[in-house]
């Protein structure tokens, strides 16, 4: 028998993904309660309110319209509601969830969410505190394996430039792909971010490996 086993083929997120996991915005109502969906900031959320948004573009620039998009990110004091967190100080907002998930428009492109501007949290071990960011999560007919990126700031500087992660980044010029730049404002008094994704290409989105 040959040693070697052949590769077992791969499979994308396909076409049902947004029948599955977000299926309102493909008209299907299946679901009492569509987990990830609305708002991430409740009325009662501390913090400053934010709208974060962008497209994604795949290799030859064209518009990925069929993307999946999830957030996670911390509260305003920097707070996650999870047992790993034991961080002292303010408890999580309970008005705020951590945890959100979006699907492109179909037309558009545009993906977006409603939070708040997070705040720092303590890197690996303790270590010095993490800017400002929102971790983004992305699936997508084509893509074999769900890309992890990270969303920080642009307004941010001096984070930002203390932040490990960023400063793993290598050559510098690249960590300009994580940087979201403050827009006009939104209805409602909210800031905006735009961040557009990039899945290949000169200007490729910095993706970890997680």
């Amino acid at each position: 028998m040959h040693p070697y086993l052949p590769e077992t083929p791969s499979q994308t997120a396909g076409p049902y993904v947004h029948i599955g996991l977000i299926p309102r915005q493909a008209g299907f109502d299946i679901f009492e309660n569509n987990l990830g969906t609305g708002p991430m900031a409740g009325p009662g959320a501390k913090g400053e309110r934010a709208r974060i948004e962008g497209r994604i573009f795949d290799g030859a620039g064209g518009l990925v319209r069929d993307a999946l998009v999830e957030a996670w990110q911390a509260d305003a004091n920097g707070r996650f509601p999870h047992p790993a967190d034991t961080q002292e100080g303010a408890p999580p907002d309970p008005a705020f969830r951590n945890w959100g998930r979006a699907g492109t428009d179909f037309e558009t492109g545009l993906w977006s969410f409603d939070t708040i501007k997070p705040g720092r949290v303590p890197g690996r071990h303790g270590f010095r505190k993490m800017a400002p960011h929102v971790n983004l999560w992305v699936v997508a007919r084509g893509i074999n394996l769900g890309l992890s990126t990270r969303l920080y700031f642009a307004d941010e500087d001096a984070a930002n430039a203390e932040d490990p992660v960023l400063n793993m980044v290598d050559p510098p010029e690249r960590r300009r792909t994580l940087l979201a730049r403050r827009d006009t404002a939104r209805p409602g008094g909210a800031a905006a971010y735009v961040f557009d994704i990039r899945l290949q290409g000169p200007d490729e989105t910095v993706f970890f490996d997680i």
